[in-house]
């Protein structure tokens, strides 16, 4: 029998491309450097800067497909690096939650395993409002039994992702910001998503 080949896209804004890190990882290139698979993990990060959960919705099932392998080959999986876009621009919580409702509802009769990542802190004017998109989406993800990493309760008030902020001058990370992402995807659910065993 031939192991099969893991195929992981991870579908977010410029955040999931590690915008703002020196060595170009993100917290992407970090999480899947910490994981160990028994042949190569492909992974795709499929990223669109300033696009907010209406623009994913409308565009993730058909940018995975050309990636995704058949089901005889190969195990694929998604995961949604959801953004701050949302409350940029405007959009209501309910419609967020709608979107990442459709998503998650379409990767599930696909029969694709999804894993999703929460907005991180950005603006501190934003931040209530960060918050309870963040709150928002959890409460989506749980609903369909899907792993959810909250990354904006652990970060707001966390000195080491403020300092970076501060010192980038924007609302990304540095290296040290996107390793505290890191760290909270894989504490969170990462492996045994997976079905890897723990660091």
């Amino acid at each position: 029998m031939t192991e099969r080949e893991v195929r992981i896209c991870v579908v977010g804004d410029e955040l999931s491309v590690g915008v703002g890190d020196a060595r170009a990882l993100g917290w992407v290139g970090r999480v899947m450097a910490r994981s160990r698979f028994d042949r190569p993990a492909m992974h795709f990060v499929l990223a669109v800067p300033g696009e907010n959960t209406n623009g994913l919705g409308a565009r993730w099932e058909a940018e995975t497909a050309t990636r995704f392998g058949p089901e005889t080959v190969a195990e694929n999986r998604l995961v949604v690096a959801l953004g701050r876009h949302d409350v940029e621009q405007g959009l209501s919580v309910a419609r967020s939650r709608l979107n990442l409702a459709n998503i998650l509802d379409m990767a599930d009769s696909a029969r694709v395993p999804a894993f999703v990542v929460g907005p991180p802190p950005g603006r501190p004017e934003d931040g209530p409002r960060i918050a309870e998109l963040s709150a928002a989406f959890a409460d989506v993800a749980s609903r369909r039994r899907v792993p959810y990493v909250d990354t904006y309760t652990p970060l707001a008030q966390h000195e080491q992702w403020l300092a970076d902020l501060a010192q980038n001058g924007s609302v990304y990370p540095g290296q040290a910001g996107y390793g505290l992402m890191a760290w909270l995807v894989l504490h969170t659910g990462w492996h045994a998503w997976l079905g890897l065993p723990d660091e």
